[in-house]
Order: C-alpha cells, then structure tokens, then sequence
C-alpha cells in the first residue's frame, strides 16, 4: 500500500494519527471492470467542460429566484432526460424575491475622469436613473455617530470604510495541497469549546439602523471596497490560509434584503479597493471628488409563472436492482452569487456530478442502490435547498423525528470547494467509514486521491444530512484560485476552471458513487445527534 495514503493500517483496523482506530471490515470484492470502463470513459471522452460553459457562458450567474436559474435548470433538465436518466424532476420551495442587475456603471468624473472597476451588492436598490454626486467619506461606528452627520448627507455618496492597505501578493495564492497539506488534514482535528450563546439584542441591529440612516438622511449611494480580511481558508478544515488577490477582484455581498422590504435600502455597491482608495486619499488632501453611477437592479417574484415557488432543488437518477429502495446520493449547489458567472461556485461541482451520471450510464453501469443526483437551489443563502430536502425526506433536525427514508439512505457526496481535483474524503468524524473508503483510494493514487481526512468540515450542502445523522461527505480538494480570487468574487468565471480537474472530480464521484452502491451493506453510520435544547 503507497506511503501516501494518509492513515495506518494494523492487523487491527486503521490508526489515526491521534491514535483514533477505526474497525477494518472484511474487504468486499470490487468491481474491477466497470471501474476500468469509468476511468476510460471519464479519462478519454469527458464533456465536463462543456457543462461547465453552458452553466456559466450561456447562463451566467444563476441567483435563486432568477429567470438566469431558471433557463439554466431547463437546459439541465433537458440534458438529464437525453442521458436517459430516470425521475427528473424539481422540487419546489420558499425563498424570497429574486434579483438581477440590468446595468451599472460608475465613474469618477472629479477631480479626473477614471471608470471605477466595482459592482452592484446583490439585493440592492436601484439609483435614479444616472446621477452624479458629491462624494464624502464618513466614519460612523456608533449609534452616536449618526448625530455627527445628521443633515450632512443628502445627496451624497458615502465611502464608509478608511483606506485599507493593498499587500503585494506573496505566499500561496494558488493552492495545489501538498504532502504536509495533507499530512495535516489526516489529523484528527480537536473540537473547538461551543461559545457561549450570545444574548439577543432587542430591537435593530447598528447595521440595520445604520442603513435606515442612510435612507431617512437621502443619501443617494454607499460605496465600499469590501471586508478588511485579505486571507481566508474558509471550510477547508485546514489552518492554512491564502491571500486574497486585490487588483480588480472584487468580493461582492449582499446589499440588501429578498423579503417584502426588498428595494427599500440605499443603493450598495463594492469598488475595487485600488480605486477606493484613491478616491479616500484625495479626499483627504481636502480636494472634492464627484461620481457618476448607474444601477439598474430588478426584483423578481416569489413565484414563476406558474405559480409554483421561485426556489427549486432538481433531483434525476439511475434506479437500482436487488437494493433499489436504498439510495446512494451525489450532489452539488446549483445556484451562485450575482457577481462573476459561478464557474468554480459551483458550476465545476454541478458538471462533475452531472458528468458522473453520465459516464454512469453511459458505460451500462447496473448499481444494486438508486443512485441520485440533486442539484440544489439557495446554498447560498444558508443551504435552504438541502436543508428542505432533508426535512421533507428524512426527518426534522430540531425534533430527531425520523422518516422512513432515513434508514434507506447508504450516503450522500458532495462537492463545493472549488475547480480542484479531489485528494480524498473528509469523513466528518465518522471513523468507522474510514476502512470502507480507504479500500476505494488504494487504487486511485495515480489520479491523486490519497487521504482521508477524519475531522468535520462545515459550510456547504453535506451539513444538511450530517446535522440529522446521515453518512455525508464533502470531499478534500485542492482550492486552487478558489479562496484567493474566484469566491464570491467577479473572476468566478470559465478561464479559472482548470480542465484535466474537473475530469478527474467527475471520475472520482462516480466511483464512490457506484461503490458505495455495489456494497452488500450501507455506509456505517454515527450515533444520531442530540434533539437541540
């Protein structure tokens, strides 16, 4: 067995590098030629790519609640149904106003003409048409420092934030995990101590008041130039970090709210941080500074035409044979943010399971489980889409009140870190899984599969299933660009999906996909959580 698989393997079961053992279960036999005939198809006669291009190309960015998301589930649909899998469908759920910009464009047009790389903050309101207006930059940190600027602001645009210090880019700005990389994710991770609950505050937030002042005072804009942090390692469950890459990238959040007060607040909108600064530091000096700025944002309904909810899960499947009412799941989020096309969040994780589905059926593969796929909506409002599957289908996390099909799911995989190749499996603390998949990985080290990383990673759709007790697994990947540039960000497009990845991701699910539906029995499980006080 290669040195690069990142556990211990005893006569006795698997040790962990903590001293955790896992159980070895008697090897079952795999199947060789059609794993063979997966690999070939997957390897030689992939059309991942070009999944990835017409969800990201053709339709853009595919926020919930959007026409853009709902061509796009048409065309998947549609392709699903040619690869003859079985039971597509959607399922439709609660969300909210859907938003979409039509146009902007801003200039600094004082004390020199230079066009402002930004966009508009998903959510927000439109400007009155084109405007041109003074810029001043504020500091209010308080509730006590509205009073500052009562009656200053009418007609303004407010910069909120001080000019914030651009790094030259050094370190790991594109991230292919190494050997200690992964060394460290085959580590058993200690469990932070729970915080203390914090005390709800009664009434509105500062932010919420703040954004209230703006609109009470007139304010016409509020340009930012995004969060302070330059590294992130968000969700990986591994300390390393990366740097963000300034320079025209810009991170965009949300500007508003998708309830009945959608459209309300003052319009939002986040500037290169090069070009904000520039515009503070002349500030500064005691010069004035005018911008120009068009944002033309739409708000859609809560329904479709018709009438059915504007929030979809899309689910398809291969049916199985002797274990057909088990269910082995492989999923990815379907929906994006607003300011790039969503190529590697998630595009590339949508096209690899959808691929594996393919190469699935295409090399006449007959699993014993149902495999699914589920494609889900609003992940990236808190994982809505998952969240409301698993309550519809397996049971009520604040309850532990189980469904029946809770017993008949073996496990559910799922990507969401990015355009990388898999190097393994969190397992989510799940020890006991641990020898099942390290007799999957021994023979996939040639397309760099090796680890199995035994702590819990949060963040994405798998938690879903975890929170109520089902086996879920979010793969170990190699982020490349994904925290320091294409997250949430502008850049999140095509050119920074790397092909021979996305290949390689497709082909590794579709392996554990059948394996895990090919086992004479389920995927071990963990105890089931505690009912939340």
């Amino acid at each position: 067995m290669s040195l690069r698989l990142r556990v211990l393997v005893m006569a006795s079961g698997l040790i962990f590098s903590n001293g955790t053992t896992a159980r070895v279960a008697a090897a079952q036999p795999l199947d060789q030629a059609t794993l063979a005939a997966i690999r070939d198809e997957g390897l030689s006669r992939s059309q991942a790519m070009d999944h990835v291009s017409w969800l990201s190309d053709v339709y853009g960015p595919r926020v919930t609640g959007t026409p853009a998301i709902e061509d796009a589930r048409r065309w998947a649909m549609e392709r699903l149904r040619a690869w003859r899998l079985t039971d597509v469908h959607e399922e439709r759920f609660a969300f909210g106003k859907g938003w979409s910009l039509r146009r902007f464009h801003a200039h600094m047009i004082e004390p020199q003409v230079m066009p402002l790389i930004g966009y508009p903050r998903s959510w927000s309101s439109s400007t009155d048409g084109t405007v041109t207006a003074e810029v001043v930059r504020t500091d209010i940190s308080t509730p006590a420092d509205l009073e500052t600027y009562r009656g200053a602001l009418r007609g303004k645009i407010v910069l909120p934030q001080p000019v914030r210090e651009v790094p030259l880019l050094e370190g790991d700005v594109v991230l292919r995990m190494s050997d200690a990389q992964l060394a460290d994710a085959a580590r058993t991770q200690v469990p932070p101590a729970l915080a203390a609950p914090r005390p709800r505050r009664a009434g509105p937030s500062f932010a919420a008041q703040l954004q209230q002042f703006y609109v009470e005072e007139g304010v016409i804009a509020v340009l930012d130039r995004g969060s302070d942090a330059v590294t992130m390692g968000a969700g990986s469950g591994l300390p390393y970090k990366t740097q963000r890459t300034d320079g025209g990238t810009i991170f965009v959040g949300v500007g508003g709210p998708r309830n009945e007060e959608a459209g309300s607040l003052v319009p939002a909108v986040t500037l290169a941080v090069e070009h904000y600064n520039r515009m503070v530091r002349i500030l500064d000096k005691g010069l004035p500074v005018q911008v120009e700025l068009h944002v033309e944002a739409q708000f859609h309904p809560e329904t479709v035409a018709t009438d059915e909810m504007n929030a979809f899960n899309l689910l398809a499947e291969i049916p199985g044979a002797d274990l057909a009412d088990e269910v082995v799941m492989i999923g990815a989020h379907f929906d994006t943010t607003h300011a790039g096309t969503g190529a590697t969040d998630n595009a590339a994780g949508v096209a690899a399971m959808m691929e594996a589905m393919r190469i699935l059926q295409v090399v006449g593969a007959r699993p014993r489980r149902t495999i699914q796929l589920a494609l889900w909506g609003a992940e990236e409002q808190g994982l809505l889409g998952s969240r409301e599957y698993v309550r519809r289908h397996f049971g009520d996390r604040t309850t532990m009140t189980l469904r029946p099909a809770h017993e008949k799911l073996s496990g559910y995989f799922n990507i969401d870190n990015g355009a990388g190749r898999l190097r393994g499996v969190w397992l989510q603390e799940n020890y006991a899984v641990a020898p099942v998949f390290n007799e999957w990985i021994a023979s996939m080290g040639d397309l760099g599969v090796t680890t199995l990383g035994p702590r819990r990673v949060s963040g994405t759709d798998h938690v879903s299933f975890d929170a109520i007790g089902l086996p879920a697994f979010q793969f170990i990947q190699d982020r490349l660009e994904y925290n320091s540039r294409t997250h949430h960000s502008n850049m999140d497009v095509v050119d920074r999906v790397q092909r021979d990845d996305v290949i390689q991701m497709a082909v590794v699910v579709a392996t554990f996909a059948y394996n895990t539906a090919m086992r004479d029995e389920r995927l071990p499980r963990k105890p089931l959580p505690r009912v939340e006080p």
